[in-house]
């Protein structure tokens, strides 16, 4: 199995598209941060403007965390697409490139190619949301160092600079969670089609179904939003409010921990008993 996990590994990483993900998050942060630098004081600004009439503001609130926080609001909702590049390709690609047969000549069961798969494209998903983290919050605060960190969600919030760097950490880490049911449903699809665009296509039409009918202010929708993994996909914001409801994290992470066992259930079954021919 280590072997067989070691192979996938090196073919996945020798594919071009396995690194346009990380390509793209090189070229936009360092310009969006960039831009913050530029502009984003005028924005704060606006934002707190009420709060300096009632309170006096110490130090500089436009500072690195601030547009980490800003950059990982913004960007988030593009992540899922760079995502499934990959996780669309794992097996969609073997029929692309017609290889289906060479891999199940082999002596090993299905079950542990798809595992094998399955497991590359985790890693993928973690060493994607780390580099984006540690690309993010490293040049935002290279350029603009640290302090108190202003979260502008319902209302503003005020974090000190002492309690903030391990509220990114964790956020990073609750992060990896619903990239990873994105990319097992991106997994899931690629199990029966044999064209790697379908897969992106097809996530990211669900994707974006589900976050208009998470976002849609329908009261009939309210008693569905909650049971939606859309609806879940920022649970890292919940890092970032004081006190942290640790009771609401884990309620996201076993809903999207349901759609990941789910979509990975489900590529087992068509996957293992699937007509290969060719």
């Amino acid at each position: 199995m280590a072997r067989l996990f070691w192979a996938e590994i090196v073919k996945t990483f020798l594919k071009k598209r396995t690194y346009l993900g990380f390509l793209i998050v090189l070229v936009i942060i360092p310009i969006v941060e960039l831009a913050f630098k530029a502009e984003g004081g005028r924005f704060l600004r606006m934002a707190t403007r009420n709060l300096a009439n009632d309170f006096f503001i110490l130090g500089n609130l436009f500072n690195g965390w601030f547009v980490a926080y800003q950059v990982m609001n913004a960007l988030w909702i593009h992540v899922p697409l760079l995502i499934t590049f990959v996780a669309g390709d794992m097996l969609a690609g073997e029929a692309t490139a017609g290889t289906y047969r060479l891999i199940l000549i082999k002596p090993v069961s299905r079950t542990k190619i798809l595992l094998a798969k399955y497991l590359t494209t985790v890693l993928y998903v973690v060493l994607f949301v780390a580099f984006l983290g540690v690309v993010s919050v490293g040049l935002a605060t290279a350029l603009l160092g640290t302090g108190d960190l202003v979260v502008i969600q319902r209302g503003i919030l005020v974090l000190p600079a002492e309690d903030v760097a391990w509220r990114f950490i964790v956020a990073y880490i609750l992060a990896v969670a619903p990239m990873l049911t994105i990319a097992s449903i991106a997994f899931f699809i690629s199990s029966f089609v044999e064209n790697a665009i379908g897969p992106i296509v097809a996530t990211m039409g669900v994707v974006i179904v589900l976050t208009i009918i998470t976002v849609l202010p329908v009261e009939s929708l309210e008693g569905v939003r909650e049971y939606l993994f859309t609806y879940h996909m920022v649970v890292w914001q919940k890092v970032f409010a004081d006190p942290v409801n640790w009771h609401a994290i884990a309620a996201s992470l076993l809903n999207l921990g349901f759609y990941t066992a789910v979509s990975l259930a489900g590529a087992w079954l068509v996957f293992t008993r699937k007509d290969i021919l060719s």
